[in-house]
């Protein structure tokens, strides 16, 4: 088995579920008291986030690419940024090491097109769903149709994200925002949805979602494992 190297932190609620996933599933597959040969680096949330409403995606990549040194110097095999608004910058860290990086998108869409799905809503963070690098990346690598909500829409998705879900906080009614944002992705055209921020799966579980919702932190901590087990 190879080294998984998670970049976590971002926020480390979300970032536990990677841990408990990779080490769950190794466990499954290989049996006994296995577990995953990992290492994290977890970031304190607060000083990402800042440079993120600052719109400072300079300094935030120069964060992520100490961390990802940082991980590489400690024997980590791959790297997984444990966040979708971070792959940001997956690019320049994939350029900078000499390391295969795990990315989310590719993840995603790979269970999305197996499942036979074209058209899809992506939830996430402001940044995920109106920049570039990440619906972008699905549809010109892909071949995917990815749509978003609406201005009103994107504000409440995030705002939640923000304002409870980094903080461990599930309320029902923001699940019922949600689950109205979804229906009308689904009102769209959308065929499916993606759970595109890594907190999201903590208050949208499969039953919550009129369309099937793809959680790209499960998909996400999956192909990492896979990836460490094949090589």
């Amino acid at each position: 088995m190879k080294t998984i190297g998670l970049i976590g932190g971002l926020s480390w609620e979300s970032s536990s579920e990677y841990y408990r996933i990779i080490n769950q599933e190794a466990q499954k597959r290989l049996g006994g008291v296995h577990s995953a040969d990992c290492l994290m680096y977890s970031f304190d949330f607060a000083e990402i986030e800042a440079l993120q409403a600052a719109s400072d995606w300079e300094a935030a990549t120069a964060l992520m690419l100490r961390a990802a040194q940082k991980l590489a110097r400690g024997g980590a095999d791959c790297i997984v940024i444990c966040s979708n608004t971070m792959h940001r910058m997956a690019e320049e860290i994939e350029a900078a090491l000499d390391l295969p990086l795990i990315h989310i998108a590719d993840a995603t869409a790979t269970a999305i097109l197996a499942d036979g799905y074209h058209r899809v809503g992506l939830l996430g963070t402001r940044f995920t769903m109106e920049q570039d690098f990440y619906k972008g990346r699905m549809i010109e690598r892909c071949g995917l149709d990815v749509i978003t909500p609406d201005a009103a829409g994107r504000e409440t998705v995030h705002r939640i994200i923000y304002e409870e879900l980094v903080r461990g906080i599930i309320k029902a009614g923001s699940r019922r925002q949600y689950q109205e944002v979804i229906q009308e992705l689904e009102t769209a055209g959308a065929e499916a949805v993606i759970l595109g921020c890594t907190e999201i799966g903590l208050l949208i579980k499969p039953g919550d979602s009129a369309l099937p919702s793809y959680d790209t932190t499960a998909l996400h901590a999956l192909a990492a494992l896979d990836w460490a087990l094949k090589n």
